[in-house]
């Protein structure tokens, strides 16, 4: 009997690994987004592959839209479709303090089988094309305060597997990870995972985060050290560890993360300080002037930029065009399966950073 069980579960690994493959396409663009119903129109949809509607959260065990304005601004997300066929509408689950239930409830199979099942009546009811699954994160310490448990990680597996089981091979599949190295090792059982999933949505950013009492780059293409997180070390770990080249998404963040009382020294990079809320990709080039103090540096070998106010001894860092350029050009060039941002409403409605994206992926 255990060997028939061995057997039949490398078939169906296999049969999914095959289904979902992205193999011989163009890498999507895929935008979580945090609107309403009218602000999405402001944008160009039109070189959108995806638009991820965030955030769902669970409610009695089962995938909740929070409100009648989420419900309207995913009706209205879904009729984008009619003008744009590549299109595809997900619904998220959780976000960074937006799972705390989801150890407790995803630890047993009647609570996965019941999540499920309600992620299915929800697709079913709004047309949507699946789900992306947030939760920061299985087994190990997110958001202050939530539940994280060692068994998160074996029932993060068997989660993905009622999910595809239950979905069938219609609807999307994906879920966000963490782009640094404790959630790569310890999180996600990715060879058991991967088979079922459409993509992974590496959140490469964040990776020198509000908790760090030290500046650095916090979404940087390449480490400039051995110890450095970075999009590329996290995509080399996933590419050594089985998951397909085409799963794999990487994050862009349009916003900046800033310190203050940071002294003047390597302009800012990798000092002392105190973070405060960063600003908007759309805001930059109002408030990143030399008139407002701030000098624009760029790291060749992160590929990241980052901006110092000797005046006010502030450091912020972030995506800008240059760099987002850099990580569409990586994927493009690696055959990944695309590139992700958090998040769309902080871009500018025209020429920003999804243009930027997407006249990489459109050039021959």
């Amino acid at each position: 009997m255990k060997q028939i069980n061995l057997i039949t579960s490398f078939l169906l690994c296999f049969c999914f690994s095959v289904a979902f493959a992205q193999k011989n396409k163009k890498m999507d663009i895929i935008a979580y987004y945090t609107g309403d119903s009218q602000l999405i129109d402001k944008y160009e949809v039109e070189k959108l592959n995806q638009i991820i509607f965030s955030f769902c959260h669970l409610k009695d065990g089962k995938l909740s839209v929070d409100s009648t304005k989420d419900s309207l601004t995913i009706k209205h997300l879904v009729s984008l479709k009619a003008k744009n066929p590549q299109l595809k509408i997900i619904v998220s689950l959780g976000g960074w303090g937006g799972c705390e239930p989801c150890s407790q409830v995803f630890s047993t199979a009647e609570g996965r089988l019941k999540f499920a099942k309600s992620v299915k009546e929800v697709s079913d009811y709004f047309k949507v094309d699946g789900l992306d699954l947030d939760w920061e994160y299985p087994s190990i310490e997110g958001l202050p305060g939530h539940l994280y448990q060692p068994a998160d990680k074996p029932n993060f597996t068997e989660l993905i597997k009622i999910l595809r089981s239950t979905l069938g091979k219609k609807y999307e599949l994906s879920f966000a990870a963490g782009g640094f190295q404790k959630c790569l090792d310890e999180s996600i059982d990715w060879k058991a995972v991967a088979p079922f999933v459409n993509r992974i949505n590496i959140m490469s950013y964040d990776l020198v985060n509000g908790y760090s009492k030290v500046t650095g780059h916090h979404t940087p293409l390449y480490s400039t050290n051995p110890k450095e997180e970075s999009t590329d070390r996290a995509v080399e770990f996933l590419l050594k560890a089985g998951v397909p080249a085409e799963k794999l998404v990487i994050g862009g963040a349009f916003y900046t993360r800033q310190w203050k009382n940071v002294e003047n020294i390597n302009n800012g990079l990798y000092q002392a300080g105190e973070h405060f809320q960063g600003v908007d990709y759309k805001n930059y080039a109002t408030t990143y002037t030399e008139a407002n103090g701030w000098k624009y540096f760029y790291d060749e070998k992160a590929q990241a930029p980052y901006w110092y106010n000797a005046s006010t001894k502030t450091f912020a860092t972030s995506d800008d065009l240059k760099s987002i350029k850099a990580k569409a050009e990586y994927a493009k060039a690696k055959k990944l399966g695309g590139i992700m941002f958090w998040e769309l409403t902080l871009d500018s409605f025209r020429d920003g950073m999804v243009n930027e994206i997407y006249k990489v992926k459109t050039e021959k």
